[in-house]
């Protein structure tokens, strides 16, 4: 059973206009950043980053608040990834930068 707080990120995560397969492809792979490390859109901030500020305890506004840059979906994108890898599911996120 969830509590409601896992109900809430449930909700945030399925809920809204964008399929997950979309958000998937906000999260990015650049050799130059971060080792290789899933990161947001090609910017310097990994994924693990975000899910660490959730598992914390911050709202997605907080963490938007942060990064002004940072758009709601890309958090929704990194839970997406998060719940695709507990699934051992295969994620193939798209690499940028030097490595083309």
């Amino acid at each position: 059973m969830l509590d409601s707080s896992s109900e809430a990120a449930a909700r945030l995560v399925w809920a809204g206009p964008m399929d997950e397969q979309s958000l998937l492809e906000r999260i990015t792979v650049d050799p130059s950043i971060f080792g290789g490390k899933p990161i947001i859109r090609g910017r310097r901030l990994a994924v693990e980053h975000v899910l660490g500020m959730l598992a914390a305890g911050d709202t997605i506004d907080t963490i938007l608040a942060g990064y002004p840059w940072l758009e709601r979906e890309d958090v929704l994108a990194c839970l997406a990834y998060a719940r695709r890898l507990v699934a051992h599911e295969r994620i193939e996120p798209r690499v940028v930068g030097s490595a083309r």
